[in-house]
């Protein structure tokens, strides 16, 4: 199709009266992102039908007027006829249920990057929600910065995570003040969108030190509804969350560079990563968060701690409980649980935090929780949940040290001790907090999936029912034959004693 043949066409409509204003929201086919339908919006349509555009993600949405994934002469006959007078498809919104975060990066442009922030404005309406408050407002919005995260779920989902670095310390929707905030966009969470919330609640009642908190949230970018999103508090060390002794990037003072270290097990080939080799011959990743940027002194000491760990747990000597110098047990054991329990396959592998205080006898403590997108994973094929997590592992997954630990009757102790805490104190009240979390979040549900029916998942409610609570109680029941019979129970309580 040539421009010059619609040239007339154009002439005509040149005249007609703009629709849309004055919406926060921006009505279908302003694609210049100036909150209304006019001639502008044409020519731009125009020329993106001519370059043979497709329609890949929530960025270039306005231009597929039709919403059939294409950047056709369909999208441009369907905003000719809106501006003659022919009524368009409404644009998907926000349900109402649930507080809303705008957010307008300068230019409205795209953000296509995870390494290079953006500048943006953005306020958050409470919606009249009871125990939130608004923040900003259109007339007077707050400043932020803005860019992609993640890895697979960056790469692959046209609905993608998102980093917020505020200009100021702000409290969100009853989490403690920060400047860095996570939006997740949870798009393979099919079992009723509860794989973070379950194990992050259990992790707290289970006396972890702390696990992000997150809320629900719907957010309109750039006048673009793109959905249901989870605000999450981002992992690093602060006295609201992990709460220990930052070390300076580059530190040189031998007693200084023992702590604080906020290190992940990684699945990813970071720059700045750290490498050991187990007792099996695999390389196990470890990436430091805090610091990041390490001096010879720094790299050389937190080398030498984890490979010392690692030899005490490939020890043949499982009695020999040296590689509790090193880890702190207990943490250890409720980290694992919880992963058990929601039998996390890739647990161990990526997305595997731990901490270390400063000091020469301190350990170092797993946590916090992050990731669960395996959640039950295995129970798409009907599986019964009648394995370890580190028995016939997948291959996208690599688990490490843990199928080592549990070989420590120590260890195993340990583990039957807080799972005596888990199945009588905090398991027959879990039912209840998945029911209520859903429910806050099932009408928004439906909206997220108007908008992105590849990605989302509508009847949320529905979901939990059908996958999400039977899942977690077979492999509960199933777990607790192993380590909540009569004879154990007995004989931790003897040991208690």
């Amino acid at each position: 199709m040539k421009k010059s043949s619609l040239i007339l066409v154009l002439v005509t409509l040149s005249c007609l009266p703009v629709l849309g204003q004055g919406s926060l929201l921006r009505p279908r086919g302003d694609v210049n992102c100036d909150w209304e339908v006019s001639l502008g919006d044409i020519n731009t349509l125009l020329d993106s039908v001519l370059a043979g555009t497709k329609y890949h993600s929530f960025y270039t949405y306005a231009l597929d007027v039709n919403s059939d994934k294409e950047i056709t002469i369909a999208d441009l006959n369907l905003l000719i006829d809106g501006l003659l007078g022919s009524e368009l498809p409404p644009m998907p919104s926000y349900s109402g249920t649930l507080p809303v975060l705008y957010i307008n990066t300068d230019g409205y442009r795209d953000i296509v990057s995870k390494e290079n922030y953006l500048h943006a404005t953005w306020w958050l309406d409470a919606m009249g929600i009871p125990g939130y408050k608004s923040i900003g407002s259109a007339e007077e919005p707050l400043g932020t910065q803005i860019k992609g995260r993640g890895n697979a779920t960056w790469k692959n989902n046209g609905k993608k995570p998102l980093r917020l670095k505020l200009d100021e310390k702000q409290e969100m929707l009853g989490m403690p003040p920060s400047r860095h905030w996570v939006l997740l966009a949870n798009t393979g969470y099919w079992q009723g969108q509860v794989n973070d919330v379950l194990p992050f609640e259990i992790g707290r009642r289970m006396g972890m030190s702390w696990n992000p908190s997150q809320e629900p949230v719907e957010v309109v970018l750039n006048g673009q509804y793109i959905g249901l999103y989870f605000l999450t508090e981002k992992i690093c060390i602060a006295k609201s969350r992990v709460n220990i002794t930052e070390q300076e990037e580059n530190e040189t003072d031998p007693d200084k560079v023992t702590g604080g270290w906020l290190l992940e097990i990684d699945n990813y080939n970071e720059p700045n990563k750290i490498t050991i080799v187990d007792g099996n011959q695999h390389q196990i990743w470890f990436t430091p968060h805090s610091p990041e940027n390490l001096s010879q002194v720094q790299r050389n000491y937190i080398t030498q701690f984890l490979n010392s760990a690692n030899t005490a747990i490939f020890t043949q000597d499982k009695s020999d409980c040296t590689w509790e110098q090193y880890i702190d047990v207990d943490s250890l054991a409720i980290f694992y649980i919880i992963q058990e329990i929601v039998d996390n396959i890739e647990a161990f592998s990526g997305s595997c935090y731990m901490h270390k205080e400063r000091g020469d006898n301190t350990k170092l403590v797993f946590g916090p929780l992050w990731d669960f997108g395996c959640f039950y994973y295995r129970g798409k094929d009907g599986y019964e949940f009648n394995e370890f997590i580190y028995e016939n592992v997948p291959s996208f997954s690599a688990v490490k040290w843990i199928d080592e630990i549990v070989k420590f009757p120590h260890f195993k102790e340990r583990v039957r001790y807080h799972w005596k805490h888990f199945y009588h104190d905090v398991y027959p009240l879990m039912d209840d907090y998945l029911d209520a979390f859903v429910a806050r979040i099932d009408q928004a549900g439906f909206c997220d999936f108007d908008r992105w029916h590849d990605w989302g998942f509508d009847y949320i409610a529905l979901r939990l029912s059908l996958y999400g609570k039977p899942s977690f109680h077979k492999k509960v029941t199933w777990l607790n034959a192993q380590w909540g019979s009569e004879e154990a129970i007995n004989h931790l309580t003897n040991h208690d004693n």
